[in-house]
């Protein structure tokens, strides 16, 4: 096989890579090591479809993570990941509890109603997390043939505000939902932010205290692509394997998506970058807070910030930085902060911030 540095291409950089925004962890290249481990990965031939090597010891890798039961199923992506999993956990009647706010009922397009086959009965919280008596509040008509039963609750972890669960919140959480018959589903697209913010492992508030499925995120966390369905509780889900090629997640070559967790899990990169995305969102909120005319809306837990501020002051940053919008009527902005933003990037957009207050 050629070396890599010998062998030509006629591809062009199209973007400045010193520019940085605040919209998206996805924003966010590749880490280098990310990167290092797919060219690793590369060369000669393996069994496609999850027969191969890196898919093998990947398994091993989250039982470390997650204990002995522990099963990872690697997916292209995370809407992918919560279909999967909501599918493989409830019948066709079904339906699943989850947060007003929760990804899967705002930003996955209807997928796991119109995909996944399933009904979504939503609860509004205060600070996007559920609670057992705000579950109760969907937690009925398990015999009433009009309404779709509820068989899972879904929670994020962190959760879509930026909030995090503790252990014990879960735990509520997991023997309030067993007691009534339903299985526990963790959406973790950026569950390594939340066991930062912690400083737990995740198996504390996941395999620990009752979670049956979870989706593991790595793509907001510096992988290039790819994300597992991760099973502890096997007796919670029915033909996983099954599902994920019906729902188009199987990669032919999954060896590239499993080397791909591998390099986050097999030593600390996961957590590394995850701590240094959570300290640069608390050096961003540190320095708007003493803004006037910034107001800070949800705790500061994970690499999230949610402000409010003037409309068009955000309409002038965003030119000068690329966030979003969250609530626009009311004027909320939602800043992310990644793996590879930098106290330059913060502090830049803080001062860009106060210049536009200024005017």
């Amino acid at each position: 096989m050629a070396d890599p540095a010998t062998i030509r291409t006629d591809a062009q950089r199209h973007h400045d890579p010193q520019i940085r925004g605040f919209a998206s962890d996805n924003y966010a290249g590749a880490h280098p090591e990310i990167l290092a481990a797919i060219a690793l990965a590369n060369g000669g031939h393996q069994i496609a479809y999850g027969e191969d090597d890196y898919t093998e010891n990947l398994q091993q890798i989250v039982k470390g993570h997650f204990g002995p039961t522990a099963e990872a199923f690697p997916v292209f992506n995370g809407t992918g990941a919560n279909v999967v999993s909501l599918q493989a956990m409830t019948d066709r009647w079904g339906a699943v509890i989850c947060a007003e706010s929760a990804h899967i009922n705002v930003d996955e397009g209807g997928a796991p109603e119109r995909v996944g086959g399933l009904k979504l009965l939503t609860v509004p919280t205060p600070d996007g997390k559920l609670t057992p008596e705000l579950i109760d509040r969907q937690a009925y008509g398990w015999d009433d043939e009009h309404r779709a039963m509820p068989q899972v609750v879904s929670i994020t972890q962190n959760t879509e505000l930026g909030t995090v669960y503790t252990p014990d919140e879960i735990r509520a959480i997991c023997e309030h939902s067993h007691e009534r018959g339903m299985k526990v589903h963790l959406d973790g697209a950026r569950i390594a932010n939340a066991a930062a913010s912690l400083g737990v492992p995740v198996r504390t508030f996941t395999s620990e205290v009752g979670v049956d499925v979870l989706s593991f995120g790595g793509t907001k966390n510096g992988a290039l692509f790819g994300e597992a369905v991760v099973v502890l509780n096997p007796d919670a889900v029915r033909a996983m394997k099954h599902l994920r090629k019906l729902s188009m997640q199987l990669a032919s070559k999954m060896r590239f998506v499993s080397v791909q967790l591998e390099a986050l899990l097999a030593g600390d990169l996961w957590l590394r970058n995850a701590r240094h995305a959570n300290a640069m969102a608390q050096r961003l909120a540190e320095g708007v807070r003493a803004v006037d005319g910034v107001e800070i809306l949800y705790p500061v837990q994970a690499n999230a910030v949610f402000a409010r501020l003037p409309h068009d002051v955000s309409e002038r940053l965003q030119k000068r930085f690329r966030f979003y919008f969250w609530d626009e009527t009311a004027g909320d902005v939602r800043w992310m902060c990644s793996f590879d933003t930098t106290e330059d990037d913060v502090d830049a957009f803080v001062l860009a911030l106060k210049e536009e207050i200024a005017k």
